[in-house]
């Protein structure tokens, strides 16, 4: 899995290549976004290709939200779909992890 990324001052953002993130990729996503978490503080993971998240995903979010507080950083997330949005409602995880409608919000927010 390759990602796009692009640099908005010190924030890092990263385009979500797949359209499903669930058990079949969160390996192989792990693996692709730990250099990018190694070298940025402050990453914004855009979300609007993806179409279905599971567990799982949810899970290397919160993975990657961990690693990034850990090293003093921040994860935030946008372009998140109704359907992912109304499931982040569900579990909660909106609370956790901080979702914005557009890219230039979450930015702001930083």
């Amino acid at each position: 899995m390759e990602f796009a990324t692009e640099k908005i001052g010190d924030i890092t953002v990263v385009n979500l290549p797949t359209d499903v993130l669930d058990a079949s990729n969160t390996e192989e996503f792990k693996t692709a976004i730990a250099p990018v978490i190694e070298k940025n503080k402050k990453i914004l993971f855009e979300m609007s290709k993806v179409k279905f998240i599971d567990s799982s995903g949810c899970g290397v979010l919160l993975s990657c939200l961990r690693q990034l507080n850990g090293l003093g950083g921040t994860l935030k997330l946008c372009g998140v779909q109704e359907s992912i949005r109304t499931l982040f409602d569900l579990v909660r995880m909106h609370r956790i992890i901080e979702v914005f409608d557009t890219k230039k919000e979450a930015v702001k927010s930083f």
